[in-house]
């Protein structure tokens, strides 16, 4: 089996919703890191930063945004020249064995 051609805008699709899940995993972190760390600011006297826990909650909101957009328009041209090199190479050879499932 030879993958000749991908469909670009199918193949952006869904790295789009995966990169945008990945986002979202970075920005619950970065949340919790700084939510930690403006509680550790105000136990130490300090007064914590409000900046800090507004960066945090936009975190969660902000880079799932940028990560799914990202991932998109990255793929979109990726698969588009994907598509321009295996018309010029012939594409990527893939061994698959079918397998009987006994029920």
């Amino acid at each position: 089996m030879i993958v000749k051609r991908v469909a670009p805008l199918s193949v952006a699709k869904v790295m789009g919703v995966l990169y945008a899940i990945g986002g979202l995993l970075v920005g619950a972190l970065i949340s919790v890191i700084s939510i930690v760390g403006g509680a550790i600011g105000a136990g130490a006297g300090e007064g914590g930063n409000p900046f800090a826990m507004l960066f945090g909650a936009g975190a969660i909101i902000v880079l799932p945004i940028f990560y799914g957009v990202l991932g998109f328009i990255m793929t979109l041209i990726g698969a588009a020249l994907y598509n321009f090199v295996a018309s010029l190479v012939g594409g990527i050879e893939i061994e698959v064995e079918q397998v009987s499932r006994l029920s």
